[in-house]
């Protein structure tokens, strides 16, 4: 009930003000005519009549069209005006439209709560939002009191939902979870971690509001907004990897900086604006949604976006790539790369509307004529400092004089470059949009940077070159010494000493051991040139294998895992295969040519870089991917080349990308941050590499690691004082679980929230810290803490914490050895139902109350999580266990059952599940045909058992024959349509009825039980 007072009440409130007209459960059925169906019938019918001046028998064959209709892209691109249809007294196709975006009071904005579908598995959603009939968005409302990090349990009833009815999901745009005090979104399919929230209400302010949820929901779901939201900001980006596409919705930082410069442009007073959306924020597909409002702008009409032209320029030639796959992945209509200067003119001077071209900046180099008609040109401009390098915005402003102009950066833009604000902004303006630094790290849309200088006599002075010189070169002969000061002596000489590079690579290796490798993630190393390059791999490789023998690797197979590991990414010279007198020159270039890697091989270096689990860990460069590169799985860069502003800023952000790791063992990691390790010099002189930014621009741009020491005093002194509020300090941590779980069912479940959220960061600071040894004081701190939460949300929520997945690996194992020495392992470890000794806990005789308690929560959380993962292969088979599962729980927590009762349940619904995962062989059945089998049992239960048996093998064969001869047949749209097709002929051949309801639902089971290999 305080689900529905805190969190379902106050959003069906909020909608009705918003102007959702309320419709009753029972009102809304009748509209349906059925629960399986969704749409309400005589709302779309009303206003496809209304909208296109129709009859009645053409609006009610359009519904049956549209009821039929299960692809979401499919649905998007319908509702978006993409949808014809001959209509009964015309002899062509017409187009017909669903939604009156332009005036958002022409359609009809419904909402209802405890909406029940009923298919493979009959669901009840919290609350769907329609218009015109359609549903749009569905938003599920839990309690505070049970809200933990991102609302845990309102995301698994949303993926259950998608999985178990996925009908009211063909049309859906996005989903809403919400407990009334934090609301996030996420678009139809997102894991949870995809979810956000919405924090700006431009270009209202927050204090307009009565609270957050009406904030929220104003920002997400106000009628002219969600129309907007569904018409320019919704794409289907396809992986060019995978073939899998994946549907993504704008942040809030893209929907403002797009519709600023659209209102510009509609407006026709200014023709320029800056947006500076910081590296990692996802600035390119802020460009994408910009140029597909311009091309589109269903929502308003101005002359000035009457068909334009738009063109996107680039700095750089793997930039323009980049944005074209950007572009071209997520289907924006008709955009063309311009490969060539004379093809890039040619495109612009042909002076036709509605043109979308990509192409770089360096292509108008020389250019002065004008182009005619230019006004009908809209240019946004990536990476737009750079367009005032050897005067290339001068030349494109002279062949687009009249055009409008957009300037994109991922970094903020220097004080001092008057040029690129005079180019790009208004007078006074500054930037047209701003989303620094800070705005990204506090969203999670990238991850801080935290720095930390190595060993200051390896730093270099460059006042003092010669000084280092002749202290680091003394054992030199005296004629190499003279020959090296005759070249001149320079950063790069000093940098490049054998010694000063064999100790920064055994500190590399040390370091990356510690802090990546338990993880996965991986590193890049930034040596001051090509010569530098090769030094590096060589010491690299040498210290790796030397650890690796030392483990007792065989020596040639340890040398040939260090070199996999260590790949070398620069620019080719002419000179490199010249022949030399100078002996050591010639090495080099021998080293240079046999490290070199073409187009092809570095292509795929970078994309086996990105792999979780492929070599190599490390890149080692100089010049190249230090911007532009984007590789989440980089955690780490060792910085040896002095860098600043622009490049400084680009370098680093290599390593500010979000990144989820899934371990073999199934464990997720999450990046904490990214790391630079500087042994140069440059952060311990920050302040005067970025001396040309404003300081508010830039001051978090790297954080000292140093400062985390205080962090994690301060941390320490909060999780204390918690923990001493809740009297269990001093107590050991199977005490403390089972005293807070006593306190929550006293009523005070908030202190133990606070004491979740304090421990986590606590233990997240001191984390982040390692492996300083400021750590040390703590550890023993930590190790308690860890265990705790563990035990205790076992105890409490009687499910299987998932704390210990976003550890580090370093932690993890330190945390393991911990429960392990201290006997709690026992208690801790979920055993999986194939376990010898799952049954153990199913003994009660001579049992005390307090090992009858202990053994049900244990029981609880494992056989949740079991069910849990049963569900997710098939809920038709196996969601009843899961139901069960939850309802022994249920009864145990009211007092209905003691803990022994509730064992010996669970012990006969342990043997139900292992006698349903058995019974394919009883019936001489492969068990993905048997669990086809339990899912048209579910649909069709008039049909006789054996037309179901054998249709079940039959279509278990078809799908088995699709997984062995295309194993990627879940990305090919004709072939997973072919396939439907020959599951309907063997569902018509056995007479089994609801065939399309079957045919979902299989496919939805099949798409997973036969990918790729399984």
């Amino acid at each position: 009930m305080s689900e529905y007072r805190l969190a379902e009440r106050p959003a069906l409130d909020v909608s009705a003000a918003l102007g959702y007209q309320p419709l009753s459960t029972e009102t809304a059925l009748a509209m349906r005519q059925e629960e399986n169906r969704v749409i309400l019938k005589p709302v779309l019918i009303e206003a496809l009549l209304a909208l296109n001046g129709i009859g009645l028998e053409d609006a009610t064959a359009i519904y049956n069209d549209l009821a039929t209709l299960s692809d979401n892209e499919d649905w998007q691109k319908k509702l978006r005006g993409g949808y014809s249809r001959r209509l009964a007294s015309e002899n062509r196709d017409r187009p017909i439209a669903l939604i009156d975006f332009k005036v958002p009071s022409n359609n009809r904005f419904h909402v209802v709560r405890q909406f029940r579908v009923v298919a493979q598995r009959p669901r009840v959603a919290d609350i769907v939002l329609f218009v015109n009939g359609i549903p749009l968005v569905v938003l599920e409302a839990k309690s505070p009191l049970k809200a933990t990090a991102k609302a845990g349990e309102a995301f698994e009833q949303i993926k259950q939902y998608e999985r178990d009815i996925p009908r009211l999901f063909a049309s859906n745009a996005f989903n809403i979870v919400t407990d009334g005090l934090v609301t996030l979104y996420g678009a139809t399919g997102a894991p949870s971690s995809f979810y956000a929230p919405w924090p700006d209400a431009w270009p209202r302010t927050h204090s307009e509001f009565a609270d957050d949820l009406a904030k929220d929901l104003w920002c997400l779901a106000e009628p002219s907004r969600l129309l907007d939201l569904l018409a320019h900001f919704i794409v289907f980006e396809t992986d060019p990897e995978t073939g899998r596409k994946m549907k993504k919705v704008c942040r809030y930082q893209q929907f403002r900086a797009v519709n600023k410069s659209v209102q510009r442009v509609a407006e026709g007073v200014s023709r320029k604006g800056l947006v500076w959306h910081t590296q990692g924020s996802g600035k390119s597909l802020t460009m994408v949604f910009l140029a597909l409002k311009l091309k589109t702008h269903l929502t308003l009409d101005a002359p000035t976006l009457a068909n334009p032209n738009i063109l996107v320029l680039t700095d750089r030639i793997d930039l323009d790539s980049q944005i074209s796959s950007t572009f071209a992945a997520c289907g924006l209509p008709n955009p063309k790369q311009a490969g060539s200067v004379a093809e890039l003119r040619e495109a612009v001077a042909r002076g036709g509307n509605g043109q979308i071209l990509l192409s770089t900046i360096f292509k108008f180099a020389g250019s002065r004529d004008p182009i005619p008609n230019s006004g009908n040109w809209i240019v946004l401009v990536d990476e737009c400092h750079r367009t005032q390098e050897k005067d290339l915005g001068a030349y494109l402003q002279a062949t687009l004089p009249d055009a409008r102009f957009f300037g994109f950066t991922g970094t903020p833009i220097k004080s001092t470059d008057k040029d690129t604000y005079a180019r790009f902004s208004i007078e006074g303006e500054g930037y047209l949009d701003k989303y620094g630094i800070d705005d990204a790290v506090r969203d999670g849309a990238t991850v801080p940077i935290l720095y930390e200088g190595r060993k200051t006599d390896w730093a270099i002075n460059e006042a003092e070159i010669d000084i280092l010189f002749d202290r680091w070169f003394l054992d030199l002969p005296d004629n190499k010494r003279e020959q090296l000061k005759r070249k001149g002596l320079t950063l790069a000489t000093i940098a490049k000493h054998p010694e000063r590079t064999r100790l920064i690579a055994l500190d590399i290796w040390e370091h990356f051991k510690q802090v990546c490798a338990p993880d996965g993630f991986k590193a890049q190393i930034v040596a001051v040139d090509r010569e530098a390059v090769i030094l590096y791999r060589a010491a690299l490789a040498s210290v790796i294998a030397a650890d690796l023998m030392k483990g007792g690797m065989d020596v040639d197979v340890a040398r040939a895992e260090a070199d996999a590991m260590i790949a070398c990414v620069y620019s080719k010279s002419q000179e490199d295969n010249k022949p030399s007198e100078d002996p050591d020159v010639a090495a080099l270039r021998i080293e240079l040519e046999l490290h070199y890697l073409d187009d092809a091989a570095e292509k795929e270096a970078k994309k086996a870089f990105k792999a979780f689990g492929r070599e190599p860990s490390f890149l080692v460069v100089c010049d190249k991917l230090l911007t532009g590169f984007d590789a989440p799985i980089e955690g780490v860069m060792y910085l040896d080349k002095p860098l600043k502003e622009h490049g400084l800023l680009q370098a680093i952000a290599r390593t500010n990308r979000t990144c989820s790791l899934k371990r073999p063992d199934g464990i997720e990691i999450t990046k904490p941050h990214g790391r630079i390790v500087d042994y140069i010099g440059v952060t311990s002189h920050l302040d005067e590499a970025l001396q040309s930014y404003r300081s508010e621009d830039v001051e978090n741009a790297l954080r000292d690691i140093a400062i985390l020491r205080n962090d994690l005093k301060e941390a320490h002194a909060r999780y204390r004082s918690q923990k001493r509020a809740m009297g269990v300090e001093g107590t050991d941590e199977k005490a403390a679980a089972y005293a807070v779980g006593r306190l929550v069912t006293a009523g005070r479940e908030d202190e133990w929230f606070d004491f979740q959220r304090l421990a986590r960061n606590f233990i997240r600071v001191y984390g982040d810290l390692s492996p300083d040894p400021a750590i040390l004081d703590f550890t023993n701190e930590v190790k308690w803490a860890a265990a705790f939460l563990r035990l205790a949300t076992q105890v409490i929520a009687k499910d299987e914490s998932l704390d210990h997945r976003h550890y580090t690996g370093k932690i993890r194992d330190m945390l393991e050895a911990h429960v392990h020495a201290t006997g709690l392992s026992t208690t801790i470890r979920l055993r999986s139902i194939t376990d010898p000794n799952f049954a153990d806990d199913f003994a009660t005789e001579e049992k005390t109350d307090a090992e009858l308690q202990e053994a049900f929560v244990r029981k609880s959380a494992e056989l949740r999580r079991v069910t849990r993962e049963l569900v997710d292969k098939n809920p038709a088979q196996y969601g009843r266990f899961s139901e069960r599962v939850l309802e022994i729980i249920r009864r145990f927590e009211e007092g209905q059952i003691a803990a022994a009762e509730g064992l010996r349940e669970f012990e006969d619904l342990a043997g139900g599940i292992n006698a349903e995962k058995g019974a394919h062989a009883e019936l001489g059945m492969n068990e993905r045909a048997f669990s086809i089998l339990r899912i048209m049992e579910a649909l069709a239960p008039e049909t006789g058992y054996g037309a179901l048996q054998d249709a079940a093998i039959g279509i278990g064969e078809i799908y088995a024959g699709a997984q062995a001869s295309q194993p990627a047949f879940t990305f090919m749209p004709e072939y997973l349509r072919s396939l439907r097709q020959q599951v309907r002929r063997i569902l018509s051949e056995h007479g089994i009825g609801e065939s399309k309801a079957i045919r979902e639902a299989v496919e939805g089971f099949a798409v997973h039980a036969y990918a790729g290999g399984h």
